[in-house]
């Protein structure tokens, strides 16, 4: 466009040149030879010919060649205006977040160099904060994505109210945010700043008629002790941050060399994991579930196990958060069911197979018809199978939990409630929700010296009796406890007293000849 412009104005400046070059010389040479006093007296001469009424017309139609010149001339000027006004806006764009009014990644890379390089000069430190809104997803899902712009524009009112116009504020898309600003070194004002920011950004927010809240994760990164560059000093930032995610929501947290090498762990567990669940490396372990008060085998519970070729073992609450955050979750539960169908057709009939479902699941809506699917492959029947969800998993949202058991339950699957007691142990939720089984969790039974856990499990033992569900204790590891269970009314138990998760093949050998009585499956690993 510049170059539009540049060639248009030296048109124009040739047209008035060559206008001008020409018109003089006309001129002196017409006065010189007297054309004017000729053509008058020509005109007289013959005024037959209407010399005089030509003249006129001639002048009216240089007359409009003018006017058509000037009308051109506020047109090009006209055009010209648009089209710089047309450069600045792209500009503008190119440079800015259109909704925010915020700087983009291209300003923020750029204005943070000047920034580094002048603090480096001044003896002062650069605090770079990543800001990750918490909560902002359910804005757009409940509420539609005119709230959640809304809301947008709102957090970045706020971040240059905390952080001043000194600072740097950008925006990298989505919910993610950046600001960068100056103090002075080894003081206190990141922290402040990152408090401020904190308490701010989690303030109700009125949006199109509707109060909505949300958070922010924050990570923290200084020039000079992290980095002197843009690109480095951004990515300490947003590890600080992840890491904050990692551990609690809703904090900030400062960079640390630390941080980087789990980051790096955590992307080659990533790759890793993903391999495994394609290749089916992950494989369920069967740990027996004993009827107490006829002393066999009821069941099993199919645990993750994933052995690794260099890292060894995984420990499954190592491995499923990420397979979670993956979206692998599904997948991986998925070859377990498969795995576990499999090796429980070898079963006597009566036998249980029991199945975690990660909290993330009981969003899937078509969870009930993916369960019901991989059973009918393999002719399972629904009555055999117990799904175990812990209570951390229901409590965002009972509806949508009922309506995901309530598929389950009507195609002949239980529920069961796992680890009962740990978390928010709501008796509303048994209520609402119908669990089939109720298991307690091991830290009551492990601590069965205490008179306080006695009473717990004999109280949840007869709750369940009175809703009608059975009760499992988990972690039993003695005899003198699995008594007291029996004596407090508790049906079943699962603990290394009984076994510790095997393979499918040794539990195959298990049911090879009499079934055993209390110590059915050897304990590994």
């Amino acid at each position: 466009m510049n170059r539009f412009v540049g060639r248009f104005k030296f048109i124009r400046l040739n047209e008035a040149i060559v206008t001008v070059a020409v018109g003089i010389p006309a001129f002196l040479v017409l006065s010189i030879t007297d054309a004017f006093d000729k053509f008058s007296v020509l005109v007289h001469r013959h005024e037959s010919w209407e010399l005089d009424e030509i003249f006129i017309f001639l002048m009216l139609l240089s007359l409009s060649g003018l006017v058509f010149a000037v009308r051109r001339t506020i047109d090009a000027r006209r055009e010209i205006a648009r089209r710089e006004a047309a450069e600045a806006r792209a500009m503008e764009l190119a440079r800015h977040d259109p909704l925010t009014g915020l700087a983009n990644r291209r300003v923020l890379n750029e204005e943070l160099d000047v920034m580094l390089k002048a603090v480096a000069h001044r003896g002062r430190e650069c605090a770079v904060f990543v800001v990750d809104l918490d909560n902002f997803k359910p804005v757009n899902d409940l509420h539609g994505h005119e709230a959640g712009d809304a809301v947008l524009v709102c957090v970045a009112e706020r971040l240059r109210e905390v952080v001043g116009e000194q600072a740097l504020i950008a925006r990298l898309g989505g919910d993610e945010f950046v600001s960068v600003t100056q103090c002075e070194l080894d003081g206190d004002a990141p922290t402040r700043i990152a408090s401020a920011l904190q308490r701010r950004l989690s303030e109700p927010m009125k949006t199109n008629g509707v109060t909505v809240e949300v958070g922010a994760t924050i990570g923290i990164a200084l020039c000079p002790a992290d980095g002197t560059d843009a690109d480095t000093l951004l990515r300490c930032a947003d590890v600080a941050m992840y890491e904050a995610k990692r551990q609690k929501r809703g904090t900030f947290r400062f960079f640390h060399a630390e941080m980087d090498a789990r980051l790096r762990d955590r992307a080659d567990l990533e790759a890793h994991l993903r391999d495994a669940i394609a290749d089916g490396q992950i494989l369920p372990y069967f740990q027996p579930v004993m009827s107490l008060c006829r002393s066999r085998v009821i069941g099993f519970e199919a645990l993750a196990r994933w052995e690794h070729p260099t890292r060894g073992v995984i420990p499954p609450d190592t491995f499923i958060p990420v397979a979670e955050d993956m979206g692998l979750i599904w997948p991986l539960t998925e070859n377990i069911l498969r795995a576990s169908c499999i090796a429980a057709r070898d079963w006597p009939g009566d036998v249980t197979l029991s199945v975690n479902i990660a909290p993330v699941q009981l969003k899937d809506h078509w969870l009930a018809a993916r369960i019901l699917a991989v059973l009918t492959e393999y002719s399972f029947p629904p009555s055999r199978l117990i799904v175990e969800v812990t209570e951390n998993a229901i409590i965002d949202d009972i509806d949508e939990a009922a309506e995901v058991f309530a598929s389950l339950q009507n195609a002949g699957i239980r529920i069961a409630l796992d680890d009962f007691g740990r978390g928010y142990s709501s008796l509303s939720h048994l209520r609402q929700l119908r669990f089939n089984h109720l298991k307690i969790d091991s830290s009551f039974v492990r601590s069965m010296d205490s008179s306080e856990s006695q009473k717990i499990v004999s109280a949840v033992s007869g709750l369940g009796k009175a809703l009608g569900m059975p009760v499992t204790a988990e972690g039993v590891e003695t005899s003198d406890v699995a008594d007291a269970l029996r004596a407090l009314g508790c049906e079943q138990a699962q603990g290394y007293l009984f076994g510790a998760a095997a393979p499918a093949d040794e539990v195959r050998r298990l049911f090879s000849g009499t079934p055993p009585r209390l110590k059915p499956v050897r304990k590994v690993g």
